[in-house]
């Protein structure tokens, strides 16, 4: 099932990225997250912890029940 909190992405806040960015690209994500501050761009919590996925990218996983995607 699709996140919804994060539009399918893995990502929140996914619209402050550049268009030059692809957001469907979790390792360009990640590397414009680490390289840029003044965002809010961020790993949706439903997705993953920041450090790693806890499935597949912009899936639902209710990781310790608390996902808000419902």
């Amino acid at each position: 099932m699709i996140c919804t909190r994060c539009e399918g992405t893995g990502f929140l806040n996914i619209h402050q990225l550049p268009d030059s960015i692809d957001e469907f690209n979790t390792d360009a994500v990640l590397t414009w997250i680490e390289e840029n501050d003044n965002h809010d761009v961020q790993v949706c919590d439903c997705c993953g912890d920041g450090e790693e996925w806890y499935g597949t990218p912009g899936e639902h996983y209710a990781y310790g029940g608390l996902c808000e995607c419902h």
